[in-house]
C-alpha cells in the first residue's frame, strides 16, 4: 500500500511534518509495512518556508529586522539549496501575531522589515524568491518594504512619509533613484489566495483592515489615503500600476506593491508548495491520499491547501481522506470538492485550549489515524 499524506498545519498544535508524522504513525500501527510518504504543506501562509525547507533543502537565515511596530524584533527565512531562491512569509517580519492586541493600529503597523528580509537574500546571491502574503498587521500598501529597498515616497515638502497607513495620506512623489540596482534582476513569486482590489468596498482597508484594529472610521480613511496613493503610482508608472487588479489588496496592498514595484507575479500559494516539491508525482503512483488542517469549514472549499491536493489526487482518480482538528456543520461541501471523506479528531470532550495542547493533538490524530485506516483495509477486503 502506497500512501502519501500531504496535509496543512493545525495552526497553533501542530505543524504539517509533525500532523503528518502523527498520521503515519498510526498507521503503521494497523500496518506496519504500509509504504508513506509526508509532503509537509502550506497555502502560503504560515508553515510555507518550513515546508519547502523540509522538502527541498536549503538553509534557514535568522536576523534583525524592523518590526511592525518599528521596533526591533528577530525574523527568519530560506534559502533553498539551488542558492538563488528565497523563501520568505511577510508575517515573519510584519505579522499580526508580532502585535500585541492592545497595541494593533494600521495606521503606524510597517512592511519595512519585509524589504530587509529582501535585501538580505540579495546580498546572499537570491534572485529568485517565493513570498506568502499571509498573517500581516500592516495596511501600508507596501511603503514600509518600498522605503528599506531604497524607493523614496515623499510629501509635499520632499521629506520621507511616515510609516504605517498614516504615511499614505501625505505621499504627492516616488522616486526609484536609490533602489538598489539588483531587485532589477529579481523575480517574485507571490502567494496569494485572496482576490480583493487595493481600494474600494472589497479593498483591502474595508475587509481586512478591521482584523488589524482599524475602527470604522479608521478604515474609511485608510481607503480614501489608498485610492490617493495608487493615483499618485499611477502618474509614476502608468504602465504597472493595476491597484483593482484582483489581489493587489492582498496584506494590506503588499501585493499592490509587489506588482507594481518589482518582477512579480501573484500566484496561488497551494499551487506553487505542490509544484516546488513535485507533489503530482507522489500523487500519481500513491493508492490513497490523506489531507486536513486545523478545521475544515466553507473557507477549505474556496482553494485552502485540502483542496489543491485533492484537486490533484481526483485528476488521477485517487481517493482523498481528510483529519482535522475540528469540522464545522457545513464541512461537507468539501465532499463536492474531491475529498471523499473526513474525520474530526477529538475523541473526549475538552476544551479549545486542551484539545490544541500538541500531546493530545498528536495522540488524537495518531489513534483517529489508526482506526480509520483499519476500516479502510477492511473495505479494501471488500467486508
Amino acid at each position: 500500500m502506497n500512501i502519501v499524506v500531504a496535509i496543512d498545519s493545525f495552526k497553533g498544535s501542530l505543524s504539517s511534518l509533525e500532523a503528518g508524522t502523527s498520521i503515519k504513525n498510526g498507521i503503521h500501527l494497523a500496518n506496519p509495512s504500509a509504504d508513506i510518504h509526508i509532503c509537509p504543506l502550506a497555502d502560503g501562509g504560515e508553515g510555507t518556508v518550513d515546508a519547502l525547507m523540509q522538502t527541498l533543502g536549503g538553509e534557514k537565515r535568522f536576523l534583525q529586522v524592523t518590526g511592525p511596530l518599528g521596533e526591533q524584533t528577530e525574523a527568519q527565512y530560506g534559502i533553498l539549496s539551488n542558492q538563488r531562491t528565497a523563501v520568505l512569509e511577510t508575517a515573519a517580519a510584519a505579522g499580526l501575531t508580532l502585535v500585541p492586541a492592545e497595541k494593533r493600529n494600521p495606521l503606524h503597523t510597517t512592511t519595512f522589515g519585509i524589504g530587509e528580509i529582501i535585501k538580505d537574500a540579495i546580498s546572499h546571491g537570491c534572485r529568485q524568491f517565493i513570498v506568502g502574503l499571509g498573517g500581516s498587521a500592516t495596511n501600508d500598501g507596501g511603503i514600509g518594504m518600498l522605503q528599506a529597498l531604497g524607493f523614496e515616497l515623499l510629501d509635499s515638502a520632499g521629506q520621507p512619509v511616515p510609516f504605517g497607513a498614516k504615511g499614505l495620506e501625505s505621499i504627492t512623489s516616488i522616486s526609484d533613484r536609490n533602489v538598489i540596482p539588483e531587485l532589477a534582476d529579481c523575480q517574485f513569486q507571490i502567494a496569494c489566495d485572496v482576490k480583493n482590489p487595493l481600494y474600494g468596498d472589497n479593498g483591502c482597508s474595508y475587509v481586512f483592515g478591521p482584523q488589524k484594529g482599524a475602527s470604522p472610521a479608521m478604515a474609511e480613511k485608510m481607503d480614501q489615503w489608498m485610492y490617493r496613493y495608487a493615483q499618485v503610482v499611477k502618474q509614476a508608472y502608468p504602465e504597472k500600476a493595476q491597484p483593482l487588479f484582483p489581489g493587489a489588496g492582498a496584506a494590506g496592498g503588499l501585493g499592490f506593491a509587489f506588482l507594481t514595484f518589482t518582477n512579480a507575479t501573484l500566484v496561488s500559494g497551494i499551487q506553487i508548495i505542490l509544484e516546488q516539491i513535485g507533489a503530482e508525482a507522489f500523487i500519481r503512483d500513491a493508492d490513497l491520499i490523506i489531507t486536513g488542517e486545523g478545521k475544515l469549514d466553507e473557507q477549505t472549499a474556496m482553494g485552502k491547501a485540502p483542496m489543491g491536493i485533492a484537486s490533484l489526487a481526483k485528476k488521477y482518480g485517487k481517493p482523498v481522506i481528510a483529519f482535522s482538528g475540528c469540522a464545522s456543520h457545513n464541512a461537507r461541501i468539501c465532499n463536492r470538492y474531491g475529498i471523499d471523506a473526513f474525520f474530526p479528531i477529538l475523541r473526549s470532550p475538552c476544551t479549545l485550549s486542551e484539545a490544541m495542547k500538541k500531546e493530545i493533538s498528536v495522540q488524537n490524530l495518531t489513534d483517529t489515524a489508526e482506526q480509520v485506516y483499519r476500516l479502510w483495509q477492511l473495505c479494501q477486503k471488500g467486508l
